[in-house]
């Protein structure tokens, strides 16, 4: 059996259970389906794994207390064999907690930190930013095998197959601040660009807002859409990519989101706005394959008036958006999920 532990839900977002979904969902290509069980703490985590047509097991815990739910995982079905592949993925777990359920097999854990030694057999960490000499240090008295770099970014197909031109004229803005947005942060953002139009770009550019699956302003937007001739909002969007080519720069927070706008070409300005976001949105500062405003978490109101003045360069600079474009498309080349895949499945 193939495990995947990961939750998705309005409080903690649906992040790690998307990019778990893209792995499994590339795992089918060599592993029968009906071996794959996606492990939840939570009825809202397993209700989006079964809508992409994996069988759930619910924990019946809080993902934020992952110790609490060990008593749970006996009778989760055929635990008892020993030979499970167990993926791991969540910012709480502990290492008390991977410790305890290598007995039921072995265990691969998503890490976005490379901040402490944790006891698994393998440690992913598909970030471009990953410090190989870090994990080595980290893990050198283990047999934890590392797995690290952009060229294992999880991205769906459709990305990777999707064509993209950097047209002349930037008119289409996307805006996506992932799956819960509890504080709409992406409405703030469309007010400040709005608000911070000149007169060579007013009533010229389209405002394409992404609402995810867990965010609880929809309706007001949608309400914003009809009031707007030039506002569009998006709800459960099937082809994400398709949509991303359409558009002429995006402003994304700095999560999984980058790598996809990367793979197809699109130009992105992003942000962080939690701390487990710093240092994505660091290295393109430091590296700049595509623009970064900053730490939103930290002063908002500056961060704000960064994206509106890359975005306003961004929209003038055809030449910049090309060089953003070419740049993107260097940090992974959309086969991440694929080798991830034939990894956990021996293929």
């Amino acid at each position: 059996m193939y495990l995947i532990r990961a939750d998705g839900n309005a409080q903690i977002g649906a992040g790690h259970l998307m990019r778990c979904l893209t792995i499994a969902d590339a795992m089918r290509r060599y592993a029968d389906s009906r071996e794959i069980l996606f492990v939840c703490a939570d009825g809202q985590s397993a209700k989006l794994a079964e809508s992409r047509g994996y069988t759930t097991y619910v924990l019946g815990g809080e993902p934020r207390d992952m110790e609490a739910e060990l008593s749970a995982w006996p009778r989760i079905p055929e635990i008892d064999q020993s030979t499970n592949v167990i993926l791991v993925d969540s910012y709480f777990v502990t290492g008390r907690y991977l410790e305890a359920i290598r007995e039921y097999g072995t265990v691969a854990l998503l890490d976005d930190t490379g901040e402490e030694c944790f006891p698994v057999d393998r440690i992913i960490n598909y970030n471009a930013f990953a410090d190989r000499k870090q994990y080595e240090r980290l893990y050198r008295d283990s047999d934890t095998e590392l797995i690290l770099g952009s060229s294992y970014v999880p991205v769906r197909p459709q990305f990777r197959e999707r064509s993209y031109t950097v047209r002349e004229r930037a008119e289409d803005i996307l805006i996506t601040t992932g799956g819960g947005d509890a504080d709409n942060i992406a409405g703030r953002i469309l007010k400040a660009m709005r608000d911070g139009e000149d007169e060579t770009v007013r009533g010229k550019l389209h405002y394409h807002l992404i609402i995810g699956n867990f965010n609880p302003h929809l309706k007001e937007m949608k309400a914003l859409e009809e009031r707007s001739a030039n506002i569009h909002i998006y709800h459960n969007v099937h082809d994400m990519a398709e949509l991303m080519s359409r558009c002429d720069l995006a402003v994304t927070a700095g999560g999984s989101t980058v790598y996809e706008l990367a793979v197809v070409g699109v130009p992105f300005i992003c942000f962080s706005y939690a701390e487990n976001q710093e240092k994505m949105t660091e290295y393109f500062q430091r590296e700049e394959p595509a623009l970064s405003a900053g730490a939103y978490h930290r002063d908002p109101e500056t961060v704000l008036e960064r994206i509106v003045e890359l975005t306003m360069a961004l929209v003038r600079d055809h030449e910049k958006r090309n060089r953003c474009c070419l740049n993107g498309r260097r940090l992974a080349d959309g086969l991440g999920a694929e080798r991830l895949a034939k990894l956990l499945t021996g293929s």
